[in-house]
């Protein structure tokens, strides 16, 4: 025997009561009943007048029991239009952060939808203190550094930030259902939202990971929900429906608004349509003409849905766009949306309960797109109700309304914990300036705070059912910024060198306020640094206490003849790893300084860098016998005193040198060298002989004459 579904579907201007039969996961339309209300009971979605709602609902339930019998328990929907949207952007400082995880990411989004859920009761200023049910979220773009980026996952930067859609479920919406069922003497039996009942009659699971969007055209809204990668990720509303449409006919025909109402539904059912003005005129159109008078506002209702699909789904238009509803019978509203979205206009298409599958109907049932939701309601709230489940966060008993799979997130959500306490508070920054800029030096980060599910590890993303105990410990906060001046340097600015052999440690030299300072000086906030890096060799040698070598180094003067003259040969120089530098020189770390070795010079030395001839000096060869013959050319006084050949000449000397005889060398010369003497034996005439040749004693004489004085008897 077939089981008997009672579901009701509370609209804006009236309430549907339908009878479905189920067998065999088949579905039977047995009957259908249609009330308007009476008044404005009911406005965007929420009971506002309970009692005229319950008594439209009564009179519903009252016409189908005379077929059907008692009727106690119904299913019902909270309507799509009651759904608010908000979208949230949050900011997060991640410098010097580890790489963000999955969880960090989910913790983002959890913050990025508070904020949303706070706009929302900021903005609702009449509902202030109500409560909202989060129904979902779709992230609209990561950013990171002000740059728009796929995934923030293993990503570093300065800034992270995140924008979501979030959709929320007024409390006071349920209340209201629940309120006017009991006074229609009706049990609530199971609970879903409008859009869910539509998708789930028109889109099954296997048909939601394609991008689809749903929307259901009433009278005084269109609802919007959009499917992807395997679920329902946005839900949407515009204030404009099938009620433009007829006002805008009322307003070109001059007709009263249900004339109106009546003609805009003749449009599908003849091409000859006869209006009767508010003067009594009558008057026929063609179906063209009244289409065409249409126009503005059609094409009105088509770019605000198409603009809120572009919104909900990232401004990227859907592969598919199903309409449901009275108001997608508006003549040339799939193309419109089409052409809006840039889509084929084969893309775009209005769905009858036809399209429904496994469902067959009663005769006097119509397949009219209108009792699309109404038959979805009956289905979905059998399939898949929408329950209350129970949850305790940390020991605090929490109710939610289950209308997905349900979360840590969802719980921390309903139990009003705030995503910042996921997260340590980070420990104060200090400013500083450093050399005439300004350094901020951040605190360290807060940890993130520890979350279980009934004493297991657990995230913001793991799942939670009903009866479940969550425990937060609440993240450590990071410690205040404390720094040295060391923190603030490289590590180019400490170097190592060794001078002469010896390692030396050469650190810059440091002022804090005015005062001298050390590397490991803690600093203070507003604190003035001044560094001054020590880089060339001559501030290294003074920076060492190693200046004694400039005395080393410094370049050999004297005086001759009272003028200076510099001596680069008897000069030492300062050496960079082995070459010769100037003392601004720039020194790296791990250099060598060393100083050149100088000779001390001789009178000698001196004399032959000046290319002076301190003697003449010949050898001859007299009498058979070798003999030097050696004279000076110049006398010597170093600082006023004689000096010798081999006397050394210490930088700064005033030496003066003088020429002396400089006549040549003559044969008589010779016995001023030698020890011969005219024996006793010699008498007689000798001959004086320069190279076996007559000679005389005046005569000239060089180097390797050969000189004789031959004696005859």
């Amino acid at each position: 025997m077939a089981e008997k579904l009672f579901a009701l579907d509370i609209g804006t201007r009236s309430v549907v009561g339908i009878i479905l039969e189920e067998k065999n996961d088949s579905y039977h339309v047995a009957d259908l009943v249609v009330e308007e209300h009476k008044e404005r009971a009911m406005l965007d979605g929420q009971i506002h007048n309970v009692l005229a709602v319950a008594d439209v609902i009564r009179h519903v339930k009252e016409n189908l029991e005379q077929t059907h019998g008692p009727l106690t328990k119904v299913s019902v929907a909270a309507a799509g239009r009651a759904l608010k949207t908000e979208q949230a952007l949050v900011e997060m400082d991640v410098t010097n952060r580890p790489l963000f995880s999955e969880e960090d990411i989910s913790r983002l989004e959890l913050a990025a939808v508070q904020q949303a859920q706070q706009q929302l009761l900021t903005d609702d200023i009449e509902n202030k203190n109500s409560h909202y049910y989060c129904v979902g979220y779709s992230v609209l773009y990561y950013r990171l550094d002000g740059e728009e980026i796929g995934s923030l996952v293993d990503q570093q930067g300065s800034t992270a930030s995140v924008e979501v859609i979030a959709t929320f479920l007024p409390r006071v919406v349920v209340e209201s259902l629940l309120s006017a069922l009991k006074r229609a003497d009706l049990e609530m039996e199971g609970l879903t939202l409008e859009p869910i009942a539509a998708i789930n009659v028109l889109i099954p699971p296997s048909m939601r990971r394609l991008n689809v969007a749903l929307v259901d055209i009433g009278a005084g809204t269109s609802d919007i929900a959009i499917t992807d990668k395997g679920t329902v990720v946005a839900y949407g509303m515009v204030p404009t429906a099938g009620d433009e449409i007829t006002e805008a006919m009322s307003d070109h025909y001059l007709l009263d608004f249900p004339l109106a109402e009546e003609a805009k539904r003749m449009i599908n059912q003849s091409d000859e349509i006869r209006i009767q003005d508010i003067l009594g005129f009558d008057q026929f159109f063609s179906k063209t003409e009244v289409i065409e008078a249409l126009r503005p506002a059609t094409s009105n209702l088509a770019k605000s849905i198409a603009h809120e699909i572009l919104r909900l789904n990232n401004q990227q238009s859907p592969k598919a766009i199903m309409l449901v509803g009275g108001g997608s019978l508006t003549p040339d509203i799939t193309k419109l949306i089409a052409a809006e979205l840039e889509l084929p206009e084969n893309r775009v298409a209005v769905r009858g309960i036809d399209a429904i599958q496994s469902l067959t109907k009663a005769e006097h049932v119509s397949s009219s797109p209108e009792l699309v939701t109404p038959i979805g309601i009956a289905i979905a709230a059998r399939k898949t109700p929408i329950h209350y489940m129970s949850v305790q966060v940390n020991e605090k008993v929490i109710r939610l309304f289950e209308l997905k799979e349900m979360t840590v997130g969802d719980a921390l959500l309903a139990a009003n914990i705030r995503a910042r306490s996921l997260y340590g508070k980070p420990g104060m920054a200090l400013a500083v300036n450093v050399n005439g800029r300004d350094i901020m030096i951040p605190g360290e980060h807060g940890q993130p705070a520890t979350l279980h599910v009934n004493n297991e590890p657990a995230n913001t993303k793991s799942l939670i059912k009903n009866g479940d105990v969550i425990h937060l410990i609440e993240g450590r906060d990071g410690a205040n910024a404390q720094v040295t001046v060391r923190d603030l340097i490289d590590d180019a600015s400490i170097k190592t060198v060794i001078i002469e052999g010896t390692m030396y440690m050469v650190e810059p030299l440091i002022q804090v306020n005015g005062n001298s300072a050390t590397l490991d000086s803690s600093l203070q906030e507003r604190d003035k640094v001044t560094i001054k890096t020590i880089d060339s060799a001559e501030d290294i040698i003074k920076a060492t206490g190693q200046s004694h070598l400039f005395q080393k180094i410094k370049p050999y003067f004297i005086s001759v003849d009272g003028k200076s003259v510099l001596f680069p040969e008897f000069s030492s120089q300062l050496l960079l790893n082995d070459v010769p530098i100037k003392l601004q020189y720039p020194v790296q770390d791990s250099d060598i300084l060393s100083v050149s070795k100088s000779m001390s010079p001789s009178v000698q030395n001196i004399a032959d860098q000046l290319q002076i001839k301190l003697q003449d000096t010949i050898t001859i060869s007299f009498q058979g016998k070798q003999t030097k013959l050696e004279k000076n050319c110049v006398s010597v006084h170093v600082n006023g005193n004689s000096a010798k050949l081999n006397d050394v000449v210490s930088a700064g000397s005033h030496v003066t040198i003088d020429k002396l005889d400089t006549n040549p060398w003559i044969f008589q010369d010779v016995f001023r060298f030698t020890d011969w003497k005219l024996s006793d034996q010699q008498s007689g005439q000798f001959a004086i002989l320069r190279n076996g040749q007559s000679s005389s004693f005046d005569e000239p004489i060089f180097g390797g004459d050969q000189l004789e004085i031959h004696f005859s008897s």
